[in-house]
């Protein structure tokens, strides 16, 4: 469901953003939210309102493209996967109603290669799933040719390879045979690795 971009919050409306915030050199300050994920949507919303985003949610790339017809966005952040196709569509239509808006796919890290081609058509850049409001909102105000600042907690690479194996599993229904044979992993390896908690 779509929601109208918002207010601006009580910091940006009364320009008490952090002093030396790169979004207090921007006069719009709409956002679009395109992620089936509604739980994350939701958390990221608020994150981003606080920061002085008038944020506007679509859960699908039919309502995302229908938002920013009515009226692109300055920003963007896209899931790449949603349940009605791909958000580079949504990026497509922001790019042709508003070629300097700033979009921002967001992928799993088995996506990662079509992630950069996303930013070949258009996508400002690209943040691997899970990325927090910093991130996103560092990515965003980023000069082109500047990169963001790197988390101060990333990933480990076992949590990194669980997410990993985790997408692939789901994706395959659950079914951990077919599992084991898309990853070229024996099944008995990839049973302990589904019993065991995430790692840090």
């Amino acid at each position: 469901m779509m929601t109208q971009y918002g207010t601006l919050s009580p910091e940006a409306a009364t320009g008490t953003i952090p002093e030396g915030d790169a979004l207090l050199n921007h006069a719009d300050r709409s956002l679009l939210i395109v992620d089936d994920d509604k739980p994350f949507s939701t958390r990221l919303a608020r994150a981003m309102e606080a920061r002085g985003y008038r944020v506007h949610v679509a859960e699908s790339v039919a309502e995302g493209v229908s938002a920013v017809d009515a009226q692109p966005p300055a920003f963007a952040v896209i899931d790449m996967r949603l349940a009605d196709g791909n958000g580079l569509d949504v990026i497509a239509r922001l790019k042709e109603r508003r070629p300097e808006a700033r979009g921002v796919i967001l992928t799993g890290y088995g996506n990662i290669a079509t992630a950069v081609t996303a930013v070949k058509l258009g996508a400002f850049d690209y943040l691997a799933k899970p990325a927090d409001a910093d991130e996103i909102h560092g990515t965003l105000m980023a000069e082109p040719g500047e990169r963001a600042d790197p988390p101060e907690n990333p990933m480990s690479a076992d949590r990194v390879r669980w997410e990993h194996i985790q997408r692939v599993y789901e994706l395959c229904g659950r079914n951990v045979s077919e599992t084991a044979r898309r990853l070229n992993m024996h099944r008995r390896t990839l049973q302990r690795i589904l019993a065991k908690r995430a790692p840090r």
